[in-house]
């Protein structure tokens, strides 16, 4: 998962999940997400690179 491109379909704000889309198996699959800078909010849309995972479904990302 660490490496993969995403894109935010639900806001990742400061303290709280958000969603990323991740290809994954040949099809995309929804992700919880927080972003690494705790002071960044990215909005729906953005693509973003993950830099953590913690099964089954979340992730921490950053913003490209």
């Amino acid at each position: 998962m660490v490496g993969k491109l995403g894109r935010v379909t639900a806001t990742i704000s400061p303290g709280h999940l958000g969603e990323v889309m991740v290809p994954v198996r040949g099809g995309s699959e929804a992700f919880h997400a927080y972003a690494a800078d705790e002071d960044v909010t990215i909005s729906p849309g953005k693509r973003v690179v993950v830099v953590e995972y913690f099964a089954p479904r979340t992730i921490v990302v950053t913003p490209m």
